[in-house]
């Protein structure tokens, strides 16, 4: 079964909400294995806490970084460096009897270390891709350019979510960039437990689940 990787056009865009949707929504399990910044709290205690189903298993980090900044300086900073095959390793270990939500760190170009970019570790873990777009000015350049990325490296694209209403040009995002839109989610004012359990009811996972 392999690992569905949620990325997106930039930082907070929502693949944190979108992960927890889709943890929830599928029963998957949720891992985010590169980690930048924790004074205030990790994704995965974030997306653990959005959960109501018993089932989703919530795997630590690979590699656990304090400092707030691109993955390569904050790793940097604590006198280490990221390795591709050592997540791949870490991957292995996670039992696959149930879907894998895997959260990437920003967008597909930040850099892992000073040659590695987050869209190189989606090809290590041979995941398949899901695009967050968050709507605000700017970001239809911001998603072309992303999905402009995913066909160039041959990146296996599942297709869009959308975060948060802005204008109405998500059909314009689909047609140029090629990849469908799997689901729009309204701006969620407050994220609890009870608000992604009702996004999950509002939307139809059908699809995704087809394609596990």
């Amino acid at each position: 079964m392999r690992p569905l990787f949620i990325s997106g056009i930039g930082t907070s865009i929502g693949k944190t909400l979108v992960s927890a949707i889709l943890a929830e929504g599928l029963k998957a399990d949720y891992w985010k294995p590169v980690q930048a910044g924790y004074d205030n709290g990790t994704d995965s205690t974030r997306v653990a806490s959005l959960l109501s189903n018993p089932e989703s298993l919530i795997h630590p980090e690979t590699y656990l970084l304090r400092l707030a900044a691109s993955p390569h300086i904050a790793a940097r900073e604590e006198n280490c460096r990221i390795e591709l095959s050592r997540i791949k390793q870490d991957l292995e270990k996670i039992q696959a009897s149930r879907p894998l939500i895997i959260e990437g760190a920003g967008g597909l170009m930040v850099p892992l270390n000073e040659t590695e970019f987050v869209y190189d570790l989606i090809e290590e873990l041979d995941a398949r891709v899901i695009l967050v777009s968050r709507n605000y000015l700017g970001s239809i350049n911001h998603s072309l350019m992303t999905a402009e990325i995913c066909r160039t490296k041959g990146l296996d694209v599942m297709g869009w979510i959308f975060n948060d209403q802005y204008m109405n040009y998500e059909s314009e995002i689909v047609r140029w960039s090629g990849y469908p839109s799997l689901f729009s989610l309204p701006l969620l004012d407050h994220l609890t437990k009870d608000s992604v359990s009702r996004a999950v009811t509002r939307l139809d996972l059908s699809y995704l689940c087809s394609r596990l």
